[in-house]
């Protein structure tokens, strides 16, 4: 029973290593998914638009499956991007609530600036540095793909970001971020009267307010993460 027993513990420890070092190995090291935003979003200047004119999502343009999918070049991008749903007017699905535009934080994340888009069932979520793409598209699963942004550690002079994989769904008005698409919920998004309000895993709680334009200092995403150097001159 007893020999029984340590079996089980050794398997399930077993298990839980492989899982660990997976995870590992994915956030740090596995390549970068290929670039396929479009080159004009990431050339263009985002910070001279009206977040406040926001487009009619009547049909007329095109659909959210025909745009490519938008994710992070590199560990940030260098600044603030056009929108990646610029020219698309698809309706939004049932049940999607309307959370397109510029937000500002000013309870929890206090100062801190993102932009939404919305085109049928489809998410960008754009900010500091990097963007996360959910939903269908022209080049890529429907997951998002990239990075947490900003550079944790190079190594020969190559630099290393984590790595994100996330699902947005609608719940009753609510975004839902789900880990890989189907795992737990890490990230929520909901309309509270006129704010915008961001719950992250950690148990913060971000209330945001509606702004039109890109404040001061935001064109240039702030570095995120901790930089550490590995090998001698890097």
């Amino acid at each position: 029973m007893i020999r029984k027993l340590i079996k089980i513990i050794t398997l399930a420890t077993t298990a839980l290593v492989v899982i660990v070092l997976g995870a590992f190995a994915f956030v740090f090291f596995s390549p970068r998914p290929p670039l396929t935003i479009d080159p004009a979003t990431l050339a263009g200047d985002g910070s001279t638009i009206n977040y406040c004119e926001l487009p009619a999502l009547d049909g007329s343009g095109m659909a959210a499956a025909e745009i490519p999918k938008a994710n992070t070049p590199g560990c940030s991008y260098a600044h603030f991007p056009l929108p990646v749903l610029r020219d698309c007017t698809e309706p939004l699905p049932a049940g999607a609530a309307d959370i397109r535009g510029l937000w500002i934080g000013v309870t929890g994340n206090v100062g801190h600036v993102e932009r939404v888009e919305q085109c049928g069932a489809r998410v960008v979520v754009t900010s500091s540095g990097i963007i996360h793409d959910s939903g269908p598209n022209s080049t890529g699963g429907y997951n998002s793909n990239d990075t947490e942004g900003g550079v944790l550690f190079t190594i020969g002079g190559e630099e290393y970001c984590p790595r994100t994989s996330a699902g947005m769904f609608w719940n009753d008005g609510i975004l839902d971020f789900r880990v890989l698409g189907w795992g737990p919920v890490v990230v929520r998004r909901y309309m509270e009267g006129e704010q915008l309000v961001w719950e992250y895993a950690d148990g913060s709680v971000t209330h945001m307010d509606r702004i039109c334009e890109l404040p001061p200092g935001h064109r240039i995403p702030e570095p995120r993460g901790r930089r550490l150097a590995i090998f001698a001159g890097t």
